[in-house]
Formats: structure tokens, C-alpha cells, sequence
């Protein structure tokens, strides 16, 4: 992969994994709606569907800003979670899973980013310490 632009990446990385995004969608919504009998219009099906499979696209392929070598790791952090931000937000929205009001959109900003942040100190940890247990071990050797 490292002769392919990032751009190429992001894409190839993206359509693989978003796959199953429809999927985990569908199965959201049936479990939310199956116990409500509520009703969905085909085009709210679809949409659903699609944005489903467009956040999945975008949070697989924004791992390659973590490859871009010039890059800092909190630039690319940045940068994913701005992507990863703005199809979501955009998703809930355009799907009205989230009502357009500044105290919510601001709310769920809050949390976002900071669940956001969590994962990202969590993984930087532990990548962290693999890395210096396998130099470790090399060292050694």
C-alpha cells in the first residue's frame, strides 16, 4: 500500500470496511423500531442505509491521515476526528436522529470529542507500550 496515494487509501481502506456499516444500521434500526411498531418510509430506509454506509466509509478511510509520515500523530488525530465528526454529525442530521438544536449539537460535540479523545489516549498507551516491549526484546536479542 505504500505506493498508492493517501488519497487512494482512503478510499480502498473506506469501501472494505464499510461494508458492514448498512448492516449494523439495519440491525439498529430493527432492534429500535421492532418493540415501537413504528413505521418507516422506504426513503428513510434508504437513507438510513446510506448514511450508514458513508460514516462506516469515512471512519475506515480517515486511518490513513495516521500514515502520512510528515504528519504529526495529533495532526493526524485531528484531522481524523474532524472527518469522522462531520459525516456523523451531517448522518444524525440529515436523518433527524438528532434534532438541529445548538444545545444538543453542542452536547453531543462534548461527548464526541471527548469519547474521542479517551480512545485516542487509550490506543496511544498501549501502542505505546507494545512498542517498547518489542524494543525491549530486540535490544536483548
Amino acid at each position: 500500500m505504500k505506493n498508492l496515494s493517501y488519497g487512494k487509501q482512503f478510499l480502498l481502506i473506506g469501501a472494505c470496511f464499510a461494508g458492514l456499516g448498512p448492516i449494523v444500521g439495519g440491525m439498529i434500526l430493527w432492534l429500535i423500531l421492532s418493540p415501537a411498531n413504528l413505521s418507516l418510509t422506504g426513503g428513510q430506509v434508504f437513507l438510513a442505509i446510506v448514511s450508514t454506509y458513508i460514516i462506516a466509509f469515512v471512519q475506515a478511510g480517515s486511518s490513513v491521515f495516521h500514515r502520512i509520515e510528515h504528519w504529526s500523530p495529533l495532526k493526524a488525530a485531528l484531522a481524523q476526528l474532524l472527518s469522522i465528526y462531520a459525516v456523523y454529525t451531517a448522518a444524525y442530521l440529515v436523518n433527524s436522529w438528532m434534532p438541529l438544536k445548538w444545545e444538543v449539537v453542542a452536547i453531543y460535540t462534548a461527548i464526541f470529542v471527548l469519547v474521542y479523545a479517551i480512545i485516542w489516549i487509550v490506543v496511544s498507551v498501549i501502542t505505546k507500550s507494545v512498542t517498547k516491549k518489542l524494543n525491549k526484546k530486540i535490544t536483548e536479542q
